[in-house]
């Protein structure tokens, strides 16, 4: 028997592949195939199941895809309604792949559908629990994800994931290991461990929510406590999970178009079309098509895409790093933005050349900021998560978070100057980018962020740890 976590870092996803004397079954899949397929094909394996834990909300699962290509049946936990053809599994059914099994229970609370699948091994000893959005480790699923169902709250849902916890996978064996669907960075928990795995015992004694003390009404208001509204993407990649989706290999097809410096202002202007720069932060700082907007493939891009794009329709242009041009595509698609229409051919290099209007973001270290705050001209925008800001500050700073920019906008003066910092730089230059592109030119990026900051002698609130990272 093998598994295999398949880890990504810039979702804080989980997908997992599970092996035995030549069959396979993949649990919870990103949108590509090709890192399941590649490791069936290596150990000579046919998937056999795609398992789905719920309809997840933070990112589009690769289940159908998966299905197409391998002939795999896609499989769900009781109570789901999938718009395709997949097997709803009932609770406490077996499923056989190679010579060990896997349960099904069914584990209602982050979602209805949601559920846990216990592995066990050759000689049917529990193994492992794959949890999804039930149990992460340090912490539970929140109950205000799920599609719209009847006429339940959130508060139901919490009691119904209390319900889960005690009932299902408490009962089971210390031993067994935890593996979440998500880790540390992830909206879908309030504040996750950065460890990947663990056994179920360590959590029993460290997760708050597994605590055997801990009322209904307890565990109720502790998980529906400290939440924040979730990113604006999440219902809809739920829909697309559950109603189904175009094929990756179109959507790339179609995205990974290269159109010359003439071809790609046309397309802007005809389709009304968004231009993400996805190049490093302080290059695009230093040179940059006026209007478009930054967001680095190099950090948590899907993640920011679905934060700040409302639309997922919404036709997309790219500059990219040549090379870089088919991840970029893939990426938007996981997070469902299957409307990339092409991007520059020879990259910003190529607009620069061809004589077209340059912008630049002004840039500044935290030791010269230093130099020139407090001063009653400068205005400061913290756009960390009200979190982050809430731990720590520089004195005077605003939270301007980056999640509710859009939203928030018309609380800046365009002729008002602004310094902006983030953590460590890359969502400040986001948010720079945006307001330049909505007509704010007084603006300055503080290179290195709050990391930097926090070195210089500038005065900040005493820190104070949270309860949620939101």
């Amino acid at each position: 028997m093998k598994v295999e976590q398949i880890y990504t870092g810039c979702l804080a996803e989980a997908a997992y592949y599970i092996e035995s004397q030549g069959e396979a079954v993949i649990i919870d899949p990103l949108r590509e195939t090709e890192p399941y397929l590649e490791r069936a094909k290596a150990a000579g394996a046919k998937i056999k199941y795609v398992l789905e834990t719920h309809f997840h909300a933070d990112f589009v699962s690769g289940h159908l895809d998966l299905a197409r290509k391998t002939g795999a049946t896609i499989v769900y936990g009781p109570t789901a309604q999938p718009n395709f053809a997949a097997h709803v599994a009932e609770d406490n059914e077996i499923l056989h792949v190679g010579a060990v099994t896997i349960q099904v229970l069914h584990t209602p609370g982050h979602t209805l559908e949601s559920t846990t699948y216990l592995l066990r091994d050759e000689q049917g000893k529990e193994v492992a629990i794959f949890t999804g959005d039930t149990l992460f480790l340090g912490d539970v699923g929140r109950p205000d994800l799920a599609i719209k169902q009847g006429e339940l709250t959130r508060e139901d849902l919490a009691g119904l994931l209390f319900d889960s916890l005690r009932n299902r996978i408490m009962p089971l064996s210390d031993e067994v290991i935890v593996y979440p669907g998500h880790g540390a960075g992830s909206a879908c928990g309030k504040k996750m461990s950065k460890d990947t795995w663990d056994y179920l015992g360590d959590q029993k004694k460290a997760n708050y929510a597994l605590r055997a003390d801990m009322t209904k009404a307890e565990f109720v208001k502790e998980v529906t406590t400290g939440l924040v509204e979730p990113p604006q993407y999440f219902p809809k990649n739920a829909i697309m999970n559950k109603m189904g989706y175009e094929s990756l290999d179109e959507v790339r097809e179609r995205g990974t178009q290269p159109l010359s410096v003439r071809a790609f202002k046309a397309a802007w202007e005809a389709e009304k079309a968004l231009v993400i720069d996805t190049r490093k932060q302080d290059v695009f700082a230093q040179g940059f098509i006026p209007g478009s907007i930054f967001i680095g493939i190099d950090d948590s891009f899907a993640m920011w895409v679905g934060a700040l794009i409302v639309d997922l329709k919404q036709p997309i242009l790219f500059v990219a790093d040549p090379g870089r041009e088919e991840e970029v595509v893939t990426r938007l698609a996981r997070v469902g933005y299957d409307n990339s229409i092409g991007y520059l051919a020879g990259g910003f290099a190529a607009w620069a050349a061809a004589g077209e209007a340059v912008d630049t973001l002004e840039e500044c270290t935290a030791a010269e900021f230093a130099k020139r705050y407090p001063a009653k001209a400068i205005h400061l925008l913290d756009v960390r998560r009200a979190s982050e800001y809430n731990t720590e500050h520089l004195v005077g700073a605003v939270n301007f978070p980056l999640d509710f920019i859009n939203r928030n906008m018309n609380q800046l003066e365009r002729n008002t100057p602004y310094y902006l910092h983030c953590a460590g730089g890359y969502r400040s230059v986001i948010a720079a980018s945006i307001l330049k592109a909505r007509g704010f030119q007084q603006l300055v990026n503080i290179k290195g962020g709050y990391a930097a900051l926090a070195k210089t002698s500038l005065k900040r609130t005493e820190h104070v740890d949270q309860l949620t990272e939101l």
